[in-house]
């Protein structure tokens, strides 16, 4: 297909890991959610940003997580819900590397690949969000208002290493399941749980490990898996 520019890059963050609670003041380990906005090229390596990190490698970053991508248009609808808090402000305010204009889960679809500066990236999977939004935003149910209204961002896998920087096209180069926007995706996640065929479906692309792991015992176990752990911070996150 002929290359479609599909939004542009506006702002590069990334962060480094600091001592993180939990909304009742209980430790939560170490976080890097509170990104920043970087001057100029950086480099991007399989792994992400170079001097971006995570908090915990367990559960954040890695070559399926390596980008958090989220849009700038879903700042004016949080600000609209909750009112102009400090946070809302300025990009990075969900832990994101790449704050955009032009894209949102509507306008992308699974596997979808883009250029970004020298980079080729590939879309990984949506973000599943996790308790540390709560105490990010003092926000009890932040995380869990987040997945209900899917405005989560989503992650990408880099295909080719490279250099970014604010003010770079991205430039969508190949779209192999345009049936698959990620409204799709997370409308199964969340909302579609225990529908048989739409599970089926999902399970068809090429999921991450841990996805397919989360599809399967669905699939297997007729329900859901507990939400609570992720969501509201009872045990440590698996965002």
């Amino acid at each position: 297909m002929s290359p479609t520019v599909l939004g542009n890059l506006h702002t590069v963050l990334r962060g480094r890991a600091q001592p993180y609670a939990r909304l009742d003041g209980r430790p939560g380990g170490p976080s890097a959610i509170d990104k920043q906005p970087v001057t100029g090229a950086v480099s991007v390596t399989p792994l992400g940003l170079e001097g971006d990190e995570q908090g915990d490698r367990k559960v954040h970053g890695g070559p399926d997580k390596a980008i958090h991508h989220y849009p700038w248009e879903h700042y004016a609808d949080w600000r609209n819900a909750l009112g102009d808090l400090p946070v809302l402000r300025q990009p990075g305010a969900f832990g994101e590397n790449f704050s955009t204009t032009g894209i949102t889960e509507a306008t992308l679809c699974w596997g979808d690949q883009v250029r970004v500066g020298t980079c080729l990236l590939e879309l990984a999977q949506t973000r599943q969000p996790c308790w540390k939004l709560n105490t990010r935003f003092g926000q009890a149910t932040m995380a869990r208002q987040v997945q209900a209204t899917g405005r989560t961002g989503w992650y990408w896998r880099v295909l080719e290493a490279g250099s970014v920087q604010a003010g770079d096209a991205i430039v969508l180069v190949r779209r192999p399941h345009p049936g698959w926007p990620l409204t799709r995706v997370l409308q199964v996640l969340y909302h579609q749980c225990l529908d048989g065929a739409a599970l089926q479906a999902l399970a068809e692309l090429a999921l991450p490990p841990s996805w397919q792991r989360l599809v399967q015992a669905r699939l297997e176990r007729h329900q859901v898996e507990d939400w609570a752990k992720r969501l509201d911070g009872q045990v440590e996150a698996q965002d």
